[in-house]
């Protein structure tokens, strides 16, 4: 760069795939995962080793202020480090949900020392931030949580429990959202909170998932001490902080999000497409999989240049921040078809997810285990299509009976 003038994308993209060739290895040089438990600690070690080489390089942060330490670019240049990143190992798993859900909220609502600590942590690999929103008897409704903060001169009290918490687990913080004022109506109630997860008071469950993963938490808070400092935003005036980050969560489990570095997906997690399957079960040539891996492949770039066209259209204020959605939606259905497709393609190889299975059967039968997941996570698919019906083509509002009823007066089950 010269003074007063930005690099270019070209030079930009120059440059980082020089560093990536001589700082990162290629995933194909990587030892095999082991065949211990998912979703270990190391993982997470690694993750925060590689984001600290990824900032001494330059490249980390690439969409965020410098003011917050990032590097103040334009999303083209974030897309041009993830063409010549593929292939090489990332910390990916910091992508969702510290960097691109939390670290983005803090952006857009968090005061100015909130974002001066906390963003800059995170870009450095010093901090792991992640959400603790839902709760065990809430369902989709977030703004009829439970849990609860109570003031005590200075202080908030924070008690009840969280649940489905991705990676709380290797998280310093935490986005927490509870009920601070129960007689007024449920969404205008609330206060975000950071909350340190290792904090007196604060105890984490691993939850065994039905394909061995155990990345979601459970947490219980029992008279949590919180500062005054812990509030983002404003007091009660959680429910603005929280449909940000529903945004920010939306936008990122879509695929639309400037904040994430690298493409892919951990290496805990297991994403065998149709085509991965027909190749190695030699069927690549049989019309009827091809047929199947076409219709695939028509639907990934579909959803690919939806990405594109959405994203593009909410930063430029053509669309307004509910059509992240529409990537939430159309990432749902994409995944949803590619884990059919490759079972499908698989046969009754798909059946034999033994731990002496061959390799892609076995990562493909606990796919398959989840695919609901992906129509939950990031708020259900239910959701996005009441936000894209209500907010973008304007049709009516469903009836709710709690509606403009003050939370202590909601009749509910116990």
């Amino acid at each position: 760069m010269t003074a007063g003038t930005p690099e270019s994308v070209d030079s930009f993209r120059s440059r980082a795939r020089a560093w990536l060739a001589d700082n990162l290895p290629r995933v194909d040089d990587l030892p095999a995962p082991g065949s211990g438990p998912k979703d270990s600690g190391d993982e997470w070690i690694r993750a925060r080793e590689l984001q600290k080489l990824l900032h001494s390089g330059g490249f980390a942060g690439i969409c965020f202020p410098t003011e917050y330490g990032g590097l103040g670019l334009p999303i083209e240049y974030q897309r041009a480090f993830d063409e010549e990143s593929l292939g090489y190992e990332l910390p990916l798993p910091l992508n969702v949900p510290s960097l691109s859900i939390c670290a983005a909220t803090l952006l857009d609502t968090g005061s100015e020392e909130q974002k001066r600590e906390h963003i800059g942590a995170a870009i450095r690999g010093d901090t792991v931030l992640c959400q603790l929103l839902s709760e065990p008897s809430g369902g989709s409704d977030l703004a009829g949580l439970l849990t609860r903060a109570e003031p005590d001169g200075d202080l908030w009290v924070l008690n009840g429990a969280k649940t489905w918490s991705s990676s709380a687990f290797a998280a310093d913080l935490g986005l927490c959202l509870a009920r601070t004022n129960p007689n007024v109506p449920k969404h205008a109630g609330l206060t975000m909170f950071l909350v340190p997860t290792h904090a007196p008071g604060v105890t984490m469950n691993r939850i065994r998932m039905v394909n061995d993963t155990n990345e979601f938490c459970e947490e219980f808070f029992d008279d949590v001490m919180l500062p005054a400092s812990a509030v983002v935003g404003e007091v009660n005036g959680g429910w603005a902080v929280a449909s940000r980050q529903l945004f920010h969560e939306r936008n990122a489990v879509g695929g639309g999000s400037p904040y994430v570095s690298g493409r892919g997906h951990p290496r805990s997690v297991t994403r065998a497409t149709p085509l991965d399957v027909a190749r190695a079960g030699a069927r690549a040539t049989d019309p009827v999989v091809r047929e199947l891996v076409g219709e695939w492949l028509t639907v990934d770039r579909v959803q690919r240049q939806l990405v594109s066209r959405v994203s593009k259209g909410i930063a430029s204020g053509h669309y307004p921040a509910p059509a992240a959605s529409m990537l939430r939606l159309m990432s749902a259905e994409a995944s949803q078809l590619a884990s059919d497709l490759a079972v499908r393609i698989a046969g009754a190889g798909a059946g034999i997810g033994s731990a002496d299975g061959p390799e892609l059967t076995r990562e493909l039968a606990y796919a398959f285990l989840m695919r609901q997941g992906s129509s939950l996570g990031g708020g259900s698919t239910e959701i996005s299509r009441n936000i894209l019906s209500e907010r973008l083509l304007g049709m009516p509002r469903e009836y709710a009976a709690d509606k403009g009823v003050p939370f202590n007066q909601i009749r509910r089950n116990g």
